[in-house]
């Protein structure tokens, strides 16, 4: 009797456990903030869940390189630029878009007015600043393509501050111009004081040089395994329905990423802000990636005279749908 007993309550709570999840791991490329806030809403409401999935976010910072942490076996999949990760796979690192959550580009070069800059033409002889781990490549190929080098060294040439991953050179008179992101910088430079009159920008998406940024890359191995392909399409499929609800509900978005910055660095005025701006970026994507936006990059990246970001199209082998086509028709 006592057996019986001991059997049917193991059965008992077998039968109420909740069935297994599959692990995923995410690699941010940056700090939690707004510009990832698609993948935050996905866990707060339960989209990630749904699909079977127990996601671990990891947040990204100046010394994490998403590559690397992939290439190391500390990530699934990362949130990556494709001049890096197109950079990376040239050097051997086989990294493969799987979703491209971000349409547009929101990266601008953002300058003092009365530096004398009023057209990129004006750029030549100035201070710039430029973020590099990854981050420069969009850049060389513009001043590539406006026929302007970058060392400073001659008439004509631009002086490349390395920056930081703040808007002090600018505030501090050490570059006539910095990079901004559209959601982000651009206001921090707002925010001390300056007035958009006082300030001129450049988008990239308007100088015909805008790279694609914040895409899903995996190792080109790992999709060789149908249980890989098969979490990944559940993951993207679950990442963009909370990207669609972000969009939708962006101040709610910006709250539930608050809730996530463990650092408590980020205010609820700037990331309801930047969710505003992130989500025109997101808009008009369902996470599939546009092969003419893939051409288009890999155009720019091409084009860099006698020091291309890359020297070869990757060609297809650089993204599949085959992760989205599961997600979408699912």
């Amino acid at each position: 009797m006592k057996k019986t007993m001991m059997l049917g309550a193991a059965l008992s709570l077998a039968a109420g456990a909740a069935p297994a999840q599959d692990e995923v791991t995410l690699q941010l490329k940056w700090v939690t903030q707004a510009q990832f806030a698609g993948y935050y809403v996905a866990q707060d409401q339960g989209f990630y869940e749904a699909e079977g999935l127990d996601v671990t976010i990891k947040p990204g910072g100046p010394d994490i390189a998403p590559p690397q942490v992939l290439a190391g076996g500390g990530a699934d999949v990362i949130v990556e630029w494709m001049p890096a990760a197109l950079a990376a796979r040239e050097r051997g690192l086989p990294l493969v878009n799987i979703a491209q959550p971000f349409k547009s580009s929101g990266m601008m070069l953002t300058c003092w007015k009365d530096a004398g800059i009023a057209s990129p033409e004006d750029l030549d002889n100035r201070t710039l600043g430029v973020w590099f781990f990854g981050n420069e490549y969009p850049f060389l190929s513009w001043m590539s393509q406006l026929g302007i080098a970058t060392d400073g060294a001659e008439e004509g040439s631009v002086e490349v501050l390395k920056q930081g991953f703040n808007v002090d050179p600018l505030l501090q008179r050490q570059a006539d111009c910095i990079s901004t992101m559209t959601y982000n910088e651009y206001w921090q430079v707002i925010d001390a004081g300056v007035t958009p009159e006082e300030l001129v920008t450049f988008k990239y998406e308007d100088q015909g040089v805008a790279t694609l940024e914040d895409g899903l890359w995996v190792l080109e191995d790992n999709l060789e395994d149908p249980a890989f392909v098969e979490r990944m399409t559940r993951f993207v499929r679950a990442s963009m329905e909370g990207w669609k609800w972000a969009e939708e509900n962006p101040e709610e978005a910006a709250m539930i990423v608050l809730d996530n910055d463990m650092t408590g660095a980020q205010t609820e005025e700037h990331q309801k802000r930047m969710m505003g701006e992130v989500a025109k970026l997101t808009a008009g994507s369902d996470g599939a990636l546009d092969p003419a936006d893939f051409e288009r990059t890999v155009e720019t990246l091409l084009a860099g005279g006698s020091d291309p970001v890359i020297t070869a199209d990757p060609g297809e082998d650089a993204w599949t749908h085959a992760i989205t086509d599961g997600a979408l028709t699912n």
